[in-house]
């Protein structure tokens, strides 16, 4: 005896070791991770016996807020714990950091939701027994009773379940778990209360990645879509029988043993719903959990989970409505099942949640359809849902305010839809939050959305009304805000009321051209300039008053500046050559060789050419200009030269520009009558030397494959060329000046008129925005018909080619 006594142990020797710190993931709390070391030591000091075990330790940090001063407070931290070592106190001060400033994310709700805690008792299931796990023997021994006992037993495990620690004591009861999901699976069509409990313990588990695989090994969530799908088969014939007896008591009102008899209904479907919305819920939240692994998800997708999430939207219970709009939330990231909330119209159903009182319900209801609005096809259901009107409300709410700017955002992408706004709220507000700003920085969704809106005519009115427009002069200017100047451009684009009230900011916007500012800011400043085709503008004055054309000129050298500026100086120049005294003010400058040398460096670039090509337009209208540009450049050559170019939109403004030529100098005229019939003769006597005749296609001579010598336009469907020109043509070749007043009057009968361009019939051309569009805010005159029409007949008549 005396010998095992001195064997004994007489020393503990503790260890902390391995100590790592996190942040708590929804609390504001520190996790801090070490591992005890502890250790027996013999009479002698030898080790006896030994262990290890991992430890966690929750610091909360109640009083940590916007204010604290976190180097201070890491302090104390390091103090008061012995856990952590003084070397980690900057760890610590960056974790305090990014409490302090960490959001509250709106998913956080979602996750609490979700917590086992709160699915803590239900109707008739609620037992004053406290559950101890060393009698989880006796709780499985009741799994084999009547129903009321499996409930009770179920109940007493679950409240075990409820507490994390206990989990993996679970986990290793393998007898339970399997008589859990055996039960599950036989009984739980006989009671709801009973299905409802055991997959909350199940749920307990799937709350934790590590469980998942002891959850998928007892087939739970395939047992929990097959509940969902009858469950929603039997609210299918609740339904049908409530419909059933409320339109038999509507035909006969005054039976009241009908009345009695759909009271009674009423109160037990409402009972019913109760438990089967608790059980829905519940298994959705498994679900949800399981749905971690894609593999996982994608065969929930081919049971229909998808449909059947949009089935229970219909319902009003929100805090099963939550669930179901986080799971449908985290499915739309895949294409897959996206597709398939289009095609059940998910979106209309989701609309009817908005606007919610339940806030976790609203954002997550919000973040779903930003997912949705991605696609053309959702956001066409959208507009028809009436989710404009809906999402414009919702600005006033800041809470809610950046997602819904969001997925505005997105619908305002579309023109077609751009109109919705005006009739709504959305951009009061919108003009009411940028007021608001002052001179802080301004959030990318609210200016996006401003810039989109400011493309339509009818927001452009509604944002200017007041002093809207002043107000955004005033803080673009002082501020050099280029977004704010983009947005003003765009407002600048519409014609009408819009357009003249800048006539009180052009000063400020020409002061703005200068070299001193940002490139992009006076890139938007250019772009506005050059959209103000006002009448009552004085041109000369801006141009004279802010010293403008060596700037502009200065800006046309190739290389000079970015291309986007040198484009948008063309532009202005354009819109500045309508006025008389700016053509000559500029010609004399010499802006006229630099255009010239621009095209020769930029003739590759459809949109250079174009606004270039449209400058010589302008200015061939003014006689100091047009005698420039015809006898002192070499202008009307390049004119010629891009005559056929591929681009329609460069062909139009050449045409229009060297018939203008044409008209006042006969020396241009015939050069450029000969180069247009030298052109088409050549496409004529390519396609027949190309063309392979049989000996009876002389028929296909006029078929379809003309098309492409003539760009989609066959040579012999000219209707000048089949016809004289007895009456209308004098002997050299010109149009009498009676031709062209009654050709204006319109008295040249029916028959003629057929022949003329739909162009010259409904209107002159308009001026270029860019090389793939036209502008609407100026017209041309257009010379085509008459002088082309003459050069036709000419030739035709007389070139023996043809």
């Amino acid at each position: 005896m005396d010998g095992l006594q001195e064997a004994d142990p007489r020393y503990l020797k503790r260890k902390v070791k391995g100590c790592t710190l996190d942040v708590h993931p929804t609390e504001k709390a520190i996790v801090v991770q070490y591992e005890v070391e502890a250790t027996i030591l013999g009479e002698q000091g030898d080790a006896m016996v030994g262990g290890r075990k991992e430890c966690q330790k929750i610091i909360r940090l109640k009083s940590l807020n916007a204010n604290t001063d976190t180097s201070s407070l890491a302090r104390k931290v390091v103090e008061e714990c012995h856990l952590i070592h003084p070397s980690k106190l900057n760890e610590v001060e960056q974790l305090l950091f990014y409490l302090q400033t960490r959001r509250q994310s709106n998913d956080e709700p979602e996750k609490k939701q979700t917590s086992p805690r709160d699915f803590a008792s239900y109707a008739g299931v609620e037992f004053n027994e406290e559950a101890s796990i060393n009698s989880i023997d006796e709780y499985l021994e009741l799994l084999y009773e009547d129903i009321q006992e499996k409930i009770r037993g179920a109940t007493l495990i679950f409240q075990l379940a409820r507490n994390p620690d206990n989990l993996e004591e679970l986990k290793q009861n393998e007898m339970a778990l399997a008589a859990l999901a055996r039960v599950l699976r036989e009984d739980w069509k006989q009671s709801v209360d009973l299905a409802t409990t055991i997959i909350c313990i199940f749920f307990c588990f799937s709350s934790f990645s590590q469980f998942h695989g002891l959850v998928t090994h007892f087939k739970i969530g395939a047992l929990c879509m097959n509940i969902i799908e009858h469950e929603l088969k039997r609210y299918d014939l609740w339904q049908d029988e409530l419909q059933r007896k409320r339109k038999a008591y509507e035909e006969f009102s005054e039976n009241q043993n009908l009345k009695k008899e759909l009271e009674k209904s009423l109160k037990k479907y409402q009972s019913l719903l109760t438990k089967q919305e608790q059980l829905l819920r519940v298994s959705l939240c498994l679900l949800l959990n399981l749905a971690e692994d894609t593999h996982t998800e994608l065969k929930m997708r081919n049971k229909n989970i998808v449909h059947m999430l949009v089935k229970i939207l219909d319902r009003k219970d929100e805090q099963l409505l939550l669930v179901v709009v986080s799971f449908l939330k985290k499915l739309s990231i895949f294409l897959e099942n996206k597709n398939d909330m289009a095609e059940v119209f998910a979106v209309e159903k989701l609309a009817q949640l908005l606007p919610c009182e339940h806030e976790n319900l609203l954002s997550t209801t919000l973040r779903l359809l930003l997912n949705l609005s991605f696609d053309i096809a959702l956001r066409n259901q959208m507009v028809q849902a009436g989710l404009v009107a809906k999402l414009s409300s919702l600005l006033a709410d800041e809470g809610q305010r950046q997602l819904s700017m969001c997925v505005l955002y997105h619908i305002s992408m579309e023109d077609r839809f751009k109109s919705l706004f005006a009739n709504t709220d959305c951009i009061p507000l919108l003009m009411k939050m940028i007021y608001d700003l002052g001179e802080q920085k301004m959030d990318f969704e609210l200016i996006s959305l401003c810039i989109n809106l400011a493309a339509n005519k009818a927001n452009a009115q509604v944002m200017c009304e007041g002093n809207g427009l002043k107000m955004l002069m005033k803080r673009s200017v002082k501020l050099k805000d280029v977004l704010v100047m983009k947005m003003i451009r765009n407002i600048s684009q519409h014609s009408g009321p819009t357009k003249s009230l800048f006539l009180d900011h052009v000063g400020d916007l020409a002061s703005q051209i200068n070299v001193d500012k940002s490139e992009e800011y006076v890139i938007e400043c250019l772009g506005t300039l050059a959209n103000l085709t006002i009448p009552d503008l004085d041109w000369a004055l801006v141009l004279k008053d802010y010293n403008l054309v060596p700037y502009l000129k200065d800006r046309l050298k190739p290389g000079a500046a970015e291309d986007d500026l040198i484009l948008e100086v063309v532009i202005l120049i354009g819109t500045v050559s309508m006025d008389d005294s700016c053509a000559a003010m500029l010609a004399k400058s010499g802006i006229i060789p630099a255009l010239i040398e621009l095209l020769n460096a930029q003739q590759e670039d459809d949109e250079f050419v174009c606004q270039i090509v449209y400058v010589f337009y302008q200015m061939v209208f003014h006689k100091a200009t047009r005698d420039v540009i015809i006898k002192d450049t070499q202008a009307p050559t390049y004119l010629i030269d891009l005559m056929h170019d591929s681009n329609a939109e460069i062909r139009k403004v050449c045409d229009n520009t060297l018939d203008i030529i044409a008209e006042y100098d006969d020396e241009w005229g015939k050069r450029i009558q000969n180069e247009k019939f030298r052109w088409y003769n050549c496409q004529w006597l390519e396609m027949v030397e190309n063309r392979q005749m049989d000996e009876t296609g002389e028929s296909l001579l006029y078929g379809d494959e003309c098309d492409s010598y003539m760009e989609n336009r066959d040579i012999l469907e000219r209707p000048d060329f089949l016809y004289s020109a007895d009456g209308i043509m004098s002997t050299d070749g010109a149009i009498s000046p009676e031709f062209y007043t009654n050709f204006k009057n319109g008295e040249l009968g029916q028959s003629f008129m057929g022949n003329v361009s739909d162009e010259s019939v409904h209107g002159p051309a308009d001026r270029p925005v860019s090389a793939y569009g036209f502008r609407p805010d100026e017209q041309l005159f257009n010379y085509t018909t008459s002088s082309q029409l003459t050069w036709n007949l000419v030739n035709v008549n007389n070139d023996p080619a043809i």
